[in-house]
């Protein structure tokens, strides 16, 4: 996978474990009994995408097209070339390669370059907060922020999050995410993305970013590109689950849904990279793998990565593709050196634009111990001192947390307008392992790998560490008594004999149930990073019949990372009320309480859909390898229908569509009207590049690369530097001299033709060109202020092409 810096484009298995905890007593899914991630009844009708061959290849682009300083960067540019032009080789390799896994206090660093005293670059988890330190918030996933439809509180939250990050001395954040998008519902890290609708995640990755980047920290999007699920996403990792393949699966989409949904993991793919990317996007940014994800050394330099990280091949080895062995390439040949120039200003460029080399701070934390005082460099247990300063970089962001959670929450059925409530029902009962706390610690569980208490984020790399977790239980119980009211709770799913004593006593019974999912190096409950089945965990079902069974005044409350199966509980009149809340965060409990007791009405939409049946989405998880020992192929034969697009294609009725939502308000719609814009005929790209930039004209004699011989190595770090003056052992590589590695055109620095689709950071300007301006008058129609999200929905009207959204965007109507 590889992970790419979006400010360019702002700024500009089979393992089946029965158990009542994760649903898998239910029945065996479709989708684990054939050989393909898309069912057969929801393939698209255009045959590019339906048709592909297995298993498939993208065509070679080359040569990695340099950065031009386009757009606003300009500044930035000339600041980075100035400052690579004064590097040596040695100095160019360090920026571009990570120092390894644990080999120094952030999660990735760069090589430092202590002739300019520049430290080289800190990059950090995760998408929502600081991961792997203390005294930082836990932010609502982005699932949540999507559920909002607010630009504002989308790019608020990216603010706050890069504000902390800075306070922390890192200089990169890893996120947001847009990839995983949301292909299947099972999928396990859809909850760090925002939605399935590429419309919707476009505008919340950028509200984002410039959040990020405004706070003066390089934002990070990932994972480019159609990374849809955890399963074989790497083969040692696989290994370790009972899997024996050798390559990472490969994802297969056609042209049309590339550009139309999923453009927004490539390996070593010169295509995607170079000719979408770096080409078509004319993407100033740059590029970097993910954790253990790089497969080559010259292979991924010339198909346009730009950093290694974290350095070394395999966590703990040593052992790098790039360091030394870029070295080599460069003094070979075999990597021209203006693309390692490229690289390196593409690197200081993005750190320029956003301001480190103003409000740069130390590294004030360590990512491997809370302890004060420890090793710098944990692996090789050197360099004894003081690592953690316990820095709190909070500030008052809670409050945007809280506010966030409850502006996401989504009300889905509301019977008899029995919410909100008023705090003064007789006998308020609260059910659910779901409402109480993990009786661990909310941080008990390493990287949340565990569903233990109320679910506030998912499980994996993408998470932080929680400084407090209001649970749903405290926070109800403050609002009873606070007006001496009655309150008690079960959260014990299982306790049924005491369930079937206090349900029929509760005047309002709330019960919370989850679905957990994350990454794939982690296994919760039998779910290996994907989800197994869509039904609730921890019995919550049972526990949903029980209660409702005894109380006519249920209400539910989701704390999900996506769709589940809801049975009838729409029908069921004795649920009188149903709420999706997501993973709200630190502040969970009270955001719900809050929409609960009526100080915050709901005007959240639903980021995704909630079918009836799991193969109502058309699109699954590949669970069983299909290519025998070889990658497993994904391919996506539905196109570009997911979602609400497949529904739509298949006339499939769904429970709750997406961009659903109930108000403790009406509103009604009227005077629509939709102008035609006079805009010129769309005019193809026909310019060319300059030649490529040539920083630097390094020596080609070894010689003078050999590692210094009063140099103190510490062990397993990663070092530019040979061990040889004989090339080809310093490379160690058995096929050191295959001109496999070098394809066609890859070191070609003349002028070269831009793509019809590119000329400039985002694409052909004119493909932004507006055609239409809709307008419309929405009144709220009730007797309580709230918002709604106006929507709408377009198609391009051929045979191929599925309604799409355009622009949502929530507007305050205050009575």
């Amino acid at each position: 996978m590889l992970q790419w810096l979006a400010g360019a484009l702002v700024a500009a298995v089979l393992f089946v474990f029965v158990n009542a905890q994760d649903g898998s007593n239910a029945t065996v899914p479709l989708a684990w009994q054939f050989p393909n991630a898309t069912y057969p009844n929801a393939t698209s009708p255009n045959p590019a995408a339906s048709g592909h061959s297995r298993p498939a290849f993208s065509p070679p682009v080359n040569p990695s097209p340099w950065a031009s300083g386009a757009g606003n960067w300009s500044t930035a540019y000339e600041r980075a070339r100035a400052f690579v032009s004064q590097l040596t080789l040695l100095e160019k390799v360090n920026l571009t390669t990570g120092v390894g896994w644990q080999s120094e206090r952030c999660v990735g660093e760069t090589g430092s370059i202590p002739r300019l005293a520049f430290r080289g670059l800190c990059l950090q988890d995760s998408p929502l907060g600081v991961r792997n330190t203390d005294y930082n918030s836990a932010f609502p996933a982005g699932v949540n922020v999507a559920a909002t439809f607010d630009r504002g509180l989308a790019y608020a939250r990216g603010q706050a999050m890069g504000q902390e990050h800075r306070g922390k001395g890192i200089d990169l954040q890893l996120g947001p995410v847009a990839g995983p998008l949301g292909r299947s519902p099972a999928g396990g890290r859809n909850w760090e993305g925002f939605s399935p609708d590429p419309a919707l995640t476009g505008i919340m990755m950028a509200q984002t970013i410039q959040g990020i980047q405004d706070a003066g920290v390089i934002a990070c999007a990932k994972h480019y590109i159609v990374n849809e699920q955890e399963r074989f996403r790497q083969a040692p990792e696989s290994a370790g689950f009972g899997f024996t393949i050798n390559d990472s699966l490969s994802s297969n989409v056609d042209d049309a849904t590339l550009h139309e949904t999923y453009l927004c993991y490539g390996c070593q793919n010169s295509y995607i990279l170079n000719y979408l990317l770096k080409g078509e996007l004319d993407f100033q940014g740059f590029v970097l793998s993910d954790w253990q994800a790089q497969h080559s050394g010259v292979g991924s330099a010339l198909a346009g990565m730009d950093m290694s990280m974290p350095g070394d091949v395999l966590f703990n080895t040593g052992t790098s593709y790039w360091g030394a062995n870029l070295t080599v390439a460069i003094l070979n040949g075999t990597v021209p050196e203006w693309r390692l120039d490229d690289m390196a200003v593409r690197i200081m460029a993005a750190w320029y634009y956003v301001g480190r080399d103003k409000i740069q701070v130390p590294i004030n934390f360590d990512s491997w111990t809370r302890d004060t005082f420890g090793y710098r460099h944990y692996v090789a247990e050197e360099a004894y001192g003081l690592i953690n300063e316990h820095v709190d970089v909070r500030a008052e962001h809670g409050t945007l947390i809280r506010q966030i959670g409850s502006a996401s929450t989504v009300l889905l059925k509301n019977n008899n307008s029995v919410l909100p409530l008023n705090g003064h029902e007789r006998f308020t009962a609260v059910f659910g392992s779901d409402a109480g706390g993990n009786p661990y610690g909310p941080n008990g569980c390493p990287d949340r790998g565990c569903d233990n208490g109320t679910l506030a984020m998912g499980w994996g790399s993408g998470t932080a560490e929680f400084p407090y977790l209001v649970t749903p239980e405290i926070a109800i119980q403050n609002e009873i008594l606070s007006k001496n009211g009655v309150f008690q709770s079960i959260t014990d799913n299982f306790a049924g004999m005491q369930i079937q004593a206090l349900a029929p006593q509760a005047s309002v019974a709330i019960v919370f149930v989850n679905a957990d999912s994350g990454e794939g190096y982690l296994n919760v409950d039998g779910n290996t990073g994907d989800r197994n089945n869509l039904t609730f965990w921890q019995g919550g079902d049972i526990l949903v019949q029980n209660v409702s069974s005894l109380c006519n005044n249920t209400i539910v409350v989701m704390h999900t990372v996506g769709p589940v199966l809801l049975s009838n509980y729409s029908e069921n009149p004795n649920i009188t009320a149903i709420l999706w809340a997501g993973l709200p965060g630190e502040q969970s409990g009270n955001s719900i309480a809050d929409v609960l007791y009526g100080r915050v009405n709901p005007g959240a939409k639903l980021p995704f859909t909630f079918g009836v049946d799991r193969e109502d989405y058309g699109t699954d998880i590949l669970y069983n390898p299909n290519e025998g020992t070889g990658a497993p192929q994904v391919s996506f034969s539905e196109g570009n229908f997911i979602d609400y697009r497949a529904f739509d294609q298949a006339g499939v009725e769904p429970l709750y569509e997406f961009g659903f939502g109930l108000s403790y308000t009406t509103f009604s719609y009227s005077n629509l009207v939709v102008n035609k814009l006079t805009v010129g005929p769309y005019t193809p790209t026909t310019r060319q590049t300059l030649a490529a930039p040539v920083l630097g004209n390094s020596a080609s004699d070894a010689a003078q690369y050999q590692l210094p011989s009063n140099f103190t190595i510490i062990p397993l770090y990663i070092y530019p530097y040979l061990n040889s003056t004989d090339l080809e052992t310093a490379a160690n590589d058995t096929s050191y001299g295959s001109s496999e590695s070098v394809p066609a055109g890859s070191q070609d620095s003349s002028p070269q033709p831009m793509p019809a689709a590119g000329g400039a950071p985002g694409g052909n300007p004119e493909l932004y060109d507006v055609l239409y301006q809709v307008r419309a008058t929405i009144t709220n129609t009730g007797s309580t202020p709230g918002e709604e999200v106006a929507q709408l929905y377009i198609s391009l009207g051929g045979p191929y092409d599925p309604k799409i959204t355009v622009d949502p965007a929530k507007q305050q109507r205050d009575v």
